[in-house]
C-alpha cells in the first residue's frame, strides 16, 4: 500500500544554545512542499543560503554530523533530523540564525514536541522508499565500526555499542517499528566520558554544554583541576560523581541510554540518504564517521537502482493492451509501429514493451553485419508509448495525431541488439494541458537502463 509525504501544517519556533559554539540559535521549522525532502535555511548569512540534508555535504564527523555546501556549514544536524524521520515527516525545512540547532537537552524529545505540536500533515505526493533486497555493509578495518543493512518489512534498527570501559560496558537497543521512536528512543541523550570533557574543555570547545545536555561517564580519577575547569564551564558550586559514574545530579532515563542514543545518532546520519528506508540496520560500535559513510554508500546504491529501476511484470499475464488495442489508439502501423504491448496504464504513467527482432526493417541497412536498433528509434518507441498515455485521455483517439515539439537530455547508455526485450516507461514530468505531454521517459533491456529522454508532444486532431 503506497504511503503519502508528510510535512507540517505551520511553522514553530525554537530557541537554544548550540553545544559547541555556546551561541544563543533560534531555529524555525517550516513546511516544505512534495519531494523537498530535508533541508536547512542559514537566515543569518547573507542570500540565506540553503544546505541541502544529504550526505554528499558531510564534512566533518568530529563531533557530530556536519554538513558544508559551497562554505556554508551547518554543524549537529543529527538529532533534528532524527526527530523528522521519527515522526514520518518527509519535507521540512530548518531555518537556523546560526551554524547549528540548539542542542536543547542532547535529545530529540524537544524537537519531537515542535514538531507534533506544528502539526503533521499528508500531502499528495507518494512516498518514495527504498526496498532493501539483499544484504549492503560497511566496515571501518581501523575501528571495527560495522553497518550492516538487510531486507526487513519495515525500517528497523539494532545498536550495539561497546567502549571498553568498566564504567559503561556493552550496550544495545532496539527499535522495531519507526513508529516507536518517541517513546522509546527520542528523550535519549547525547554523552561523552570524561576523558572526552578535558579535551574539549581544553580546546574551547563545549561552551554549550552543560550537565543537563550530556551525560557525562566518568572513566578515570577526577583531579582536582579538572573539578575547578568543570565547576567553571558548567557554572556550578559543586560537582559530584554519582555510584553508577555519571557526573552530578543528571538521572539516567534508561540504563541503555547511551545505546539508545547512538540509536537515535543513527537514524539522524541515515536521514542523509534523502529517502526512505524499508530494511533492518544492524550497527555495531556506530559512530558519525562510520555512519555517515555508509549514507553515502547507501545514496549512491539508491540512486543506481533508481535509474536501473527495470519494471517488473509477470509475462502470463495478459497485458493491458495488445497490439489490437494499440493500433486503435496509435495512428501508427507496421513498419512504424515500435510497441507491441502495454502492461500499465495511468493517469501519469505508462508502461509498454517491444521484442526486437532480426526482422526489423531497419537492421537491412543498419549494420547488416552487426546490427543494432538506431538510437532514434528507441526514442521514438518510447515518445510511441507516451503518446498512448496522451491519447488515453481523448474519447476518439482515433481522430488525432501526435506531433514530438521537443527533447532532451537525450542519453544513450547500451547497445540494443536483436533479441533483446526493450521495456519503455514514461511519466509526465507535469499534467497534461491544452493536448501537450511532457514527459520522462525511459528504455530498459536486459536489467538496464539502455536510453533516456525528456519529451515533449502534442496532440492535434486530424483535419
Amino acid at each position: 500500500m503506497s504511503k503519502k509525504q508528510k510535512t507540517i501544517q505551520n511553522e514553530i519556533t525554537l530557541s537554544g544554545v548550540g553545544l559547541h559554539t555556546g551561541n544563543e540559535v533560534t531555529m524555525v521549522f517550516k513546511p516544505a512542499p512534495e519531494n523537498h525532502g530535508f533541508a536547512f535555511k542559514r537566515v543569518d548569512l547573507e542570500g540565506e543560503p540553503v544546505i541541502e540534508a544529504k550526505a554528499e555535504y558531510v564534512t566533518n564527523t568530529q563531533r557530530g554530523t556536519n554538513l558544508e555546501k559551497n562554505g556554508v556549514q551547518i554543524q549537529t544536524s543529527e538529532h533534528v533530523l532524527a526527530a523528522a524521520v521519527g515522526l514520518d515527516i518527509d519535507n521540512l525545512l530548518i531555518e537556523v540564525n546560526a551554524s547549528e540547532p540548539p542542542i536543547m537537552d542532547g535529545s530529540s524529545k524537544f524537537f519531537i514536541e515542535a514538531l507534533e505540536e506544528a502539526g503533521i500533515i499528508e500531502q499528495e505526493a507518494e512516498v518514495e522508499e527504498y526496498v532493501v533486497k539483499e544484504i549492503i555493509s560497511y566496515k571501518d578495518e581501523v575501528t571495527g565500526s560495522e553497518i550492516i543493512l538487510m531486507p526487513a518489512d519495515e525500517y528497523q534498527i539494532t545498536t550495539m555499542v561497546d567502549f571498553g570501559t568498566k564504567i559503561l560496558g556493552t550496550q544495545n537497543a532496539t527499535l522495531d517499528k519507526i513508529s516507536d521512536f518517541k517513546e522509546e528512543i527520542s528523550a535519549a541523550r547525547t554523552f561523552s566520558f570524561l576523558h572526552e570533557i578535558e579535551m574539549l574543555l581544553e580546546n574551547d570547545l563545549i561552551k554549550g554544554g552543560d550537565l543537563n545536555n550530556a551525560i557525562v561517564y566518568v572513566d578515570k580519577e577526577l583531579s582536582d583541576s579538572t573539578m575547578q575547569k568543570l565547576k567553571k564551564a558548567f557554572n556550578k558550586e559543586n560537582i559530584t560523581v554519582k555510584p553508577n559514574g555519571v557526573l552530578d545530579n543528571l538521572t539516567l532515563h534508561w540504563a541503555n541510554e547511551a545505546a539508545r542514543h547512538k540509536l537515535l545518532d543513527v537514524i539522524g546520519d541515515l536521514a542523509l540518504t534523502g529517502t526512505r528506508i524499508r530494511g533492518k540496520v544492524i550497527a555495531n560500535k556506530p559512530g558519525h564517521s562510520v555512519n555517515t559513510t555508509f549514507a553515502k554508500k547507501l545514496a549512491k546504491i539508491i540512486k543506481q537502482e533508481k535509474r536501473n529501476n527495470v519494471p517488473t511484470y509477470d509475462l502470463n499475464q495478459p497485458p493491458l493492451m495488445d497490439i489490437h488495442k494499440i493500433m486503435d489508439i496509435l495512428p501508427h502501423r507496421p513498419p512504424f509501429l515500435l510497441i507491441d504491448r502495454i502492461i500499465e496504464l495511468s493517469d501519469k504513467h505508462v508502461v509498454g514493451m517491444k521484442n526486437v527482432t532480426m526482422n526489423e526493417d531497419f537492421f537491412v541497412g543498419h549494420f547488416p553485419g552487426a546490427p543494432v536498433m538506431p538510437g532514434v528509434l528507441q526514442v521514438e518507441a518510447m515518445a510511441q508509448c507516451g503518446g498512448v498515455l496522451v491519447l488515453n485521455t481523448v474519447p476518439d483517439p482515433e481522430n488525432y495525431l501526435t506531433y514530438f515539439m521537443k527533447m532532451d537530455n537525450v542519453k544513450f547508455k547500451q547497445k540494443v541488439l536483436p533479441g533483446d526485450t526493450l521495456i519503455f516507461k514514461s511519466e509526465l514530468i507535469t499534467p497534461i494541458r491544452r493536448g501537450i505531454a511532457h514527459m520522462q521517459a525511459y528504455a530498459y533491456a536486459n536489467g538496464k537502463l539502455v536510453c533516456e529522454a525528456e519529451l515533449m508532444a502534442q496532440i492535434s486532431k486530424v483535419k
